[in-house]
């Protein structure tokens, strides 16, 4: 039992390095340049803003 527990343990710091470490900063940069890229098209489609 008590190795299961510690197969369990291994397994959550695994998925939390990977999630934390990888995951998260993929994510932020994908979701940042996404916004970027749909404002750059937008101006270049309807034109810098007017203020």
């Amino acid at each position: 039992m008590a190795d299961k527990e510690a197969q369990t343990i291994r397994d959550e710091r695994i998925a939390f390095i990977l999630l934390a470490v990888v995951l998260a900063p993929v994510l932020s940069v994908a979701i940042v340049g996404g916004y970027g890229f749909i404002v750059w098209m937008s101006q270049l489609i309807l034109g810098p803003p007017t203020g």
